[in-house]
């Protein structure tokens, strides 16, 4: 058998090395399967929140519950658009609104009363100032009390009756006057 000689080495050893990189491709990454089902309700505040976090909400709530917040006559002419925080802060912030048509010079009376009505909704003092701006406010539909129910009938005994707490009560007794109606076809409006 002959010695390989020094000229041949080299050129084995790139081969040798592209045969190295030209292996079988990786495969790509698989989701694990699985697991139990998520319910939507689980994931929606979760891509809410995300995308609420990028355009200067902390928390989603503020948006959702402004009329809450701030009461019906304000919340008809204003909108949140984002909360700005000094940097590294969560407290001192600036509440950015948008406001409509000519409300502005009223809406600067009030400031200070929407300062701390947003401040007793977050527990601490998170805003220090409005900025107001002019644009489309679409007002919320107003916040609907729940309905008065009729008493629970007699022939559902007593186990709704033993319930302590009346939200879950009033839930439960909806369901079971929605089960004993007859049945009748939706209305679509």
């Amino acid at each position: 058998m002959a010695k390989d000689t020094g000229a041949d080495g080299p050129a084995k050893k790139a081969r040798a090395k592209g045969a190295k990189s030209a292996k079988a491709p990786a495969r790509a990454y698989e989701r694990p399967r699985g697991g139990e089902a998520r319910a939507i309700s689980d994931l929606v505040p979760e891509i809410g929140r995300t995308a609420f976090r990028k355009f200067g909400f902390i928390q989603s709530s503020v948006v959702s519950r402004w009329r809450e917040i701030v009461g019906d006559r304000l919340a008809d002419v204003t909108q949140p658009a984002m909360i700005r925080f000094p940097v590294g802060q969560k407290a001192g912030g600036t509440l950015h609104l948008t406001i409509s048509g000519a409300h502005a010079p009223m809406l600067q009376h009030v400031a200070p009363d929407i300062i701390g009505a947003v401040n007793r909704f977050f527990g601490y003092a998170a805003i220090a100032g409005v900025r107001m701006t002019h644009g489309h406010v679409t007002p919320a539909a107003p916040v609907q009390p729940p309905a008065m129910l009729k008493p629970v009938p007699a022939e559902l005994g007593d186990s709704l009756r033993d319930i302590g707490d009346p939200e879950l009560r009033t839930v439960l007794e909806r369901m079971a006057a929605g089960l004993a109606a007859p049945a009748k076809l939706p209305r679509i409006s």
